[in-house]
């Protein structure tokens, strides 16, 4: 843990005894309970645009193309289609169910620059406004905000050392196809502060203290060679592009939301981020110290850190004392996996952050990620004998997705949305002809965190 001020310490401490129990309310106003939540949608669509059509189909037209799905009519790029036509209905369903009044969706592609709003509104209109099944009742978000992203924004330099520039994903700041693939967006019930949201696009990789270009150290992979030029114990990039090189695979964001009760206003900040996954390395293992280093942002973040600039030039990080949502597919699980995992047990066990949530009674679970481990061998097939199998996110075996509270916030339930066989909403996950994952809706799950506020 790094250092912090004393006088955080003991408010931490002081606030976080409190944390996860119920508090009576003495006033007049009722307390509201809201519930706060990250999905890792999978919604990487191979090709630009592609979400963007098939969000904006209306119920008429899914309706009509899922019927000649259904009779086998369908071949090609219209069965494609179709199939990711159910893929955001069963999505869309999931969220009926959870009802979520904030919460971020990862993996939802955008222009890039993250500037407009219009296939979001579509979702909302033609799919959550819409009830997807019997048990479930429509839902809308009034509050829609998208961000810009560094997934396929190219470099313009050499990133994988291949010889060429701006040739494929793996020139691009964070890895994409194409500029706004793998993108996110904030949906909300509650309003933002739209003025004071503050974005780290741009804040570079080399100024966050401790980082260095990372070294070639995995020096006898046959899956990793080092490149022509390179040996052992030399830095990966160039100067100019490490210069260059953006913290954010995509991008780190603080937004606050306000949430109002009575005469009282309460606000959150939503911090929000996708780092890349820890895998796909280089024999400098860069997407490991990267996947660190993306997590590790936040503890300082919260810790009210000075170095961060944020991209409309100000300084710092949280205010003291501010209260504080952690959220994202981190792609870092505090018990196991591929990366190097100090990053996120910092955090899970960070005096600032919920520990009834991250290590005590409140932590998100479900009945469904166990029995996929267990019993289920066409389906989870990694990680099979991982330690607390309730606690998985995705059908890596892996808790991923992460809902980190301030230990200043009332945590009072929490789940992972992933149903066991005989519980409802088991089709979300799993199809006897598609299996689980993107077949049926995603590879991962919605984990969701109940507050009341005093």
């Amino acid at each position: 843990m790094k250092n912090i001020s004393k006088s955080l310490l003991a408010a931490a401490i002081s606030l976080g005894l409190m944390a996860g129990c119920n508090s009576q309310n003495d006033s007049e106003t009722p307390t509201p309970m809201v519930r706060f939540a990250t999905f890792n949608l999978s919604f990487d669509r191979t090709d630009p645009g592609m979400l963007s059509g098939e969000l904006a189909l209306t119920r008429a037209e899914q309706d009509t193309l899922l019927a000649r799905l259904a009779d086998g009519s369908l071949s090609g790029a219209e069965k494609t289609k179709a199939l990711d036509v159910q893929q955001i209905r069963n999505i869309a369903e999931i969220v009926q169910r959870t009802r979520p009044d904030v919460f971020l969706l990862n993996e939802f592609d955008n222009d890039g620059k993250g500037a407009g709003t219009a296939d979001l509104k579509a979702f909302n209109d033609n799919y959550l406004a819409h009830a997807q099944h019997g048990e479930v009742t429509a839902i809308s978000y009034p509050v829609l905000q998208n961000f810009a992203t560094n997934t396929g924004l190219m470099s313009d330099h050499d990133l994988n050392l291949d010889g060429k520039v701006n040739t494929g994903p793996d020139d691009a700041w964070g890895f994409g196809n194409y500029h706004g693939q793998y993108a996110f967006a904030v949906m909300s019930q509650y309003p933002i502060d739209t003025k004071q949201i503050r974005t780290f696009q741009h804040f570079k990789w080399k100024d966050m203290p401790g980082e260095s270009n990372p070294v070639i150290d995995d020096c006898n992979n046959p899956k990793a060679p080092i490149p022509a030029g390179r040996q052992c114990g030399d830095a990966w990039y160039d100067d100019a592009a490490w210069q260059a090189f953006p913290l954010s695979s995509k991008n780190h964001a603080d937004v606050p939301v306000r949430i109002k009760r009575g005469n009282k206003e309460e606000v959150i900040h939503f911090l929000v981020s996708h780092p890349t996954p820890p895998i796909f390395g280089n024999a400098a293992r860069h997407n490991v110290k990267h996947n660190r280093a993306e997590v590790a942002f936040w503890q300082d973040y919260v810790e009210t850190a000075s170095y961060m600039v944020d991209d409309a030039g100000k300084a710092g990080g949280l205010a003291e004392g501010a209260k504080f949502v952690i959220a994202g597919d981190l792609n870092a699980d505090p018990q196991i996996g591929d990366g190097d995992l100090t990053a996120i047990q910092d955090l899970h066990n960070h005096v600032l952050v919920n520990q009834a949530v991250t290590n005590g009674a409140i932590i998100p679970v479900s009945q469904g990620g166990p029995e996929c481990l267990a019993s289920q061998p066409d389906q989870c097939k990694r990680n099979n004998n991982r330690p607390t199998p309730e606690r998985i996110t995705s059908s890596s075996g892996l808790q991923l997705d992460h809902l980190l509270p301030s230990a200043n916030l009332n945590a009072v339930a929490s789940g992972v949305f992933w149903p066991a066989s005989f519980e409802p909403g088991y089709h979300l996950v799993y199809d006897a002809k598609l299996g689980i994952a993107k077949g049926v809706s995603s590879d991962h799950r919605l984990v969701w965190v109940d507050f009341k506020l005093d």
